[in-house]
């Protein structure tokens, strides 16, 4: 099957038979029709029929290479330009259909299963046969139109006891058994964004150190369906809300973030990618380029999500005839500067892209990581202009209910705007809460501060990718010794 349909998509989903919980309930029957996952699930339906529409279809798609099916272009392992800017492209499309709001929509995990295919053969040396799972488990998903979330981070408890804790009493994720049909694992991960929603999870975490001579138990990457047995999945509350109108953002875009409990799964032998050297995790990020395709993917998502915040300022701004207030203009102006900023480092990691030793096409990774620094640095200011452009009119804000009721037509000739009616001022305000007081927002902005790592981490990411730090102090060096020429004092004394 190549691409696949929303309807594909939402059938898929609902005939999963998925262990999760949700404020102490454990749900049951389509997950499509429960008000937590329905607007998301909705909207990822449109993604996918974006694909498959003729309108889109050479935007959006290339030729399988095993069967000449059409398949998605997040699937596609750059080997040129052209292909690193058709990947862009297509990710434009479902970015501007989701505005920035979807960190986990389906070219993110897409973009993450095609970097590691890029470096599969680094892992011959451990066993050929994690090489060919890996091989086979990306044509598998592109094939199939896999929708993926990921499991990498562990529970704080999970960390320590893995630090601390003798192996076998450890609470870390680990393998437990190897037996004939694979190996059997037990653990914790949070943050599974999306993992109710998707077909499948790649779980690759940062493995504990082992006080073990033989392999290590917590050192392993593998993919599995998201309904197996001995799986449980733990919700955090939903912001979701059913009205478009008084909720337009979490109605269409709340992903739901999970903890996915390991305990005693089976993971087949085809679907393990390694296990044992947790020097092969490390190299399978690396040598991949990781991090760096995905930031390529991710920076595009920032300039749709700048976009939309630019256009609301814009009309916050009209609405109340203020645009021209000095506080007003010089934000819009700021917010203006860094979506330019953005499309330019975007641009500068396609012109300055090379090939790496297998033969695809990487972007520069120096301007998307400055990327990841600027934005989780400049979204909470975005969040506070959109605060203070509303000023009071982000607290009264009536419902669409209030709108229709027997009283509303107080509301229509008392809440009508500078250009607009009551509706609709009202339906910009009620926007501007999600994103700048809401919970949607509230969500939204911790997550875009630590969406790639914490402040340290990205620092640390970019100081690490760079390599002429001693350039940069060479020109230090030679400055000064061209206007202070060294005098050796010894020798003038002789």
């Amino acid at each position: 099957m190549p691409i696949k349909t929303g309807d594909q998509y939402i059938e898929r989903i609902d005939r999963q038979n998925i262990n999760i919980w949700y404020k102490g309930v454990q749900i049951e029957g389509p997950l499509s029709k429960h008000p937590a996952f329905k607007g998301l699930i909705q909207t990822q339906a449109e993604m996918y029929n974006m694909q498959c529409d003729e309108q889109y279809l050479a935007q959006m798609t290339y030729p399988s290479p095993e069967t000449g099916e059409p398949v998605g272009l997040s699937f596609l392992p750059p080997k040129n330009a052209e292909d690193l800017q058709r990947r862009r492209k297509m990710i434009e499309l479902w970015s501007g259909k989701h505005h920035g709001f979807l960190g986990r929509s389906p070219d993110y995990m897409n973009t993450a299963i095609m970097s590691l295919f890029t470096a599969a053969d680094i892992l011959e040396d451990l066993n050929p046969k994690y090489a060919e799972n890996l091989r086979k488990y990306y044509a598998y998903c592109r094939d199939q139109d896999i929708t993926l979330s990921h499991a990498f981070i562990q529970p704080q408890a999970s960390k320590i006891s893995g630090q601390i804790d003798a192996t076998e009493d450890s609470i870390a994720a680990k393998v437990v058994e190897i037996n004939d049909e694979g190996m059997i694992v037990t653990g914790a991960f949070m943050m599974a964004t999306q993992g109710a929603t998707c077909d499948e999870m790649l779980v690759f975490p940062t493995p504990s150190p082992s006080f073990v001579d033989d392999d290590n138990p917590f050192a392993f990457a593998f993919a599995v369906p998201n309904d197996l047995p001995g799986m449980t999945f733990f919700c955090r509350e939903s912001y979701a809300a059913s009205s478009l109108y008084d909720h337009p953002l979490s109605s269409r875009y709340e992903e739901m973030d999970t903890l996915v409990v390991f305990d005693r799964v089976l993971v087949p032998h085809d679907r393990i990618f390694y296990y044992g050297d947790e020097a092969y995790g490390a190299r399978l990020f690396d040598e991949s380029h990781f991090h760096t395709h995905m930031a390529h993917q991710i920076i595009t998502r920032y300039i749709a999500k700048t976009e939309f915040f630019l256009g609301v300022l814009e009309s916050l701004a009209e609405e109340q005839n203020s645009v021209l207030e000095p506080y007003n203009f010089q934000q819009i102006s700021r917010t203006i500067t860094f979506l330019e900023t953005f499309k330019a480092l975007r641009l500068a990691s396609e012109i300055g892209a090379s090939s790496d030793k297998f033969g695809y096409l990487i972007p520069d990774k120096g301007p998307l990581l400055a990327s990841t620094i600027h934005f989780s640095e400049f979204y909470p200011e975005m969040v506070e202009m959109v605060q203070k452009f509303s000023s009071s009119g982000l607290i009264m804000i009536p419902s669409e209910s209030d709108f229709i009721s027997s009283a509303g037509s107080y509301l229509s000739q008392y809440l009508k705007g500078n250009v607009s009616d009551a509706w609709y001022r009202n339906a910009l305000f009620r926007l501007a809460w999600e994103l700048g007081a809401g919970a949607f927002g509230g969500r939204q902005t911790q997550f875009e501060r630590l969406f790639f790592g914490n402040s340290q981490t990205l620092a640390f990411r970019m100081y690490n990718s760079y390599d002429n730090h001693e350039y940069f102090r060479q020109i230090i060096h030679e400055f000064i010794a061209s206007q202070y020429p060294h005098t050796d004092s010894t020798s003038e004394e002789q």
